[in-house]
Order: structure tokens, then C-alpha cells, then sequence
């Protein structure tokens, strides 16, 4: 099993217009599907500046930050006490995560757990399942088998899924796993799969189109 790295934060600047500043769109989604369910315990994992972090806490919810970069948290909580938010931290491996079993309601970890091989990938989604409560729920993105990454790129393979990125940027050298549709339901087998979407995100770099594929996927412990 390759050994687990994060995003470089220190070469990412931030300001109000920082995509990373910004919590993304299902967040608002998940934010009041929570609520309506009485969810209390979140749980941001992998949670990178803290844009999810924040959303939450200003909601009412108990709010554990987590990420493998010192970096990453140390930029979360200097945001939240501007905000005069009290959140919990830790820093660490996601394959081992520092929460009791069963204590945890609702999990946000996009474009975060496709960060590691196979092996990793299987003994993530244990960790999940362990520290979500019943009927907890988690919303993940994964990387698509369709999205240039695992297609088009001479990137080293690491296993039948998994290639190291070797693009300039944040996240050199970091594994990424990629999925298919019948892989998404073999690996979340033991949970029940509330939705799953395929979708393709398009930018535009030095006056050229480019798109990225992931899966959207959201389970519930049974």
C-alpha cells in the first residue's frame, strides 16, 4: 500500500475569490439534508481550508476538522477564530481516524479519500463505516476511469486504479484512485448507496478547454 499524502497548502494562496475559500455547491444541499435529519456530529475529512468547516459551524453543528497537513489545519482554525467559531482539529492518516466508533453523524469528504491505492482505499471506507452512527451518512467524490488523469496520462501506474500525479502543482506525486460505476458499488456494498452521479466538470487554462470526470456519490450506514 503506497504511503498517504496530502495537498501541498503552503503553495496555495488564498483570498475571497479562492475556490478553496468557497464551499462548493452540494454542501448547501447536504448542509440542510443534514439538518432536517437532526445530524449533529459533523465531520469534515479532508478539510483543507476549512470552507465546509466553517459552513457547518455557523449552522449549529458540532464541526471535527481533519486533514493529513499541519498546513491545512493550522490555515482552518486561524479562519475559525475570526469567525470566533470553537471547532475540534486533528491531524493525521485517514486510514486510521482518531474518532470513537459510532460518534459521528454526518461526513463531507470531497475530492479527499481518492488520495491513496486500492488497498487504501478499501481500509478508508472501514474507518468510515466504524465512526458513523447508524443510519450516518457521508458524501464522497471520487475520480472517474472516464477523466483524462487515468486515460490520457503516461503518469506512473501504482495499481489497476490508482496512478501517481505528476502534474506541477499542489498535488505532485500524489496518489489518485479512479473508479467506475461498478466499482463505486462494489467498494460501498455494505452501505446503502442513497445516490450516485457522474459529472463532468469543465475549465478553462492558457486559453484552452479542459474537463475532469468524478462520482458523486452518497451512502448510509445500515
Amino acid at each position: 500500500m503506497i504511503e498517504s499524502k496530502g495537498w501541498n497548502w503552503k503553495i496555495v494562496k488564498e483570498d475571497k475569490e479562492c475556490i478553496w475559500k468557497n464551499p462548493s455547491i452540494e454542501s448547501y444541499y447536504l448542509l440542510n439534508r443534514w439538518k432536517n435529519q437532526g445530524k449533529k456530529e459533523f465531520l469534515d475529512l479532508g478539510c483543507g481550508l476549512g470552507r465546509h468547516s466553517i459552513l457547518f459551524a455557523k449552522n449549529g453543528f458540532n464541526v471535527y476538522c481533519f486533514d493529513i497537513s499541519e498546513e491545512a489545519i493550522k490555515r482552518t482554525k486561524a479562519w475559525a477564530e475570526e469567525e470566533k467559531l470553537e471547532l475540534n482539529y486533528n491531524v493525521g492518516d485517514m486510514l486510521n481516524l482518531p474518532y470513537k466508533d459510532e460518534s459521528i453523524d454526518a461526513i463531507l469528504c470531497r475530492n479527499v479519500i481518492s488520495h491513496t491505492d486500492t488497498e487504501g482505499m478499501k481500509k478508508v471506507i472501514k474507518e468510515i463505516k466504524r465512526v458513523l452512527k447508524k443510519d450516518g451518512e457521508c458524501y464522497l467524490t471520487l475520480g472517474s476511469k472516464s477523466t483524462w488523469g487515468f486515460k490520457e496520462t503516461d503518469w506512473p501506474m501504482i495499481d489497476e486504479n490508482t496512478k501517481l500525479k505528476m502534474e506541477e502543482g499542489p498535488e505532485y506525486k500524489t496518489p489518485h484512485f479512479y473508479v467506475d460505476y461498478e466499482l463505486v458499488k462494489k467498494l460501498f456494498s455494505e452501505f446503502k448507496i442513497e445516490l450516485i452521479k457522474h459529472i463532468e466538470e469543465f475549465y478553462e487554462n492558457n486559453n484552452k478547454t479542459y474537463s475532469s470526470y468524478h462520482y458523486h456519490v452518497l451512502i448510509k450506514k445500515n
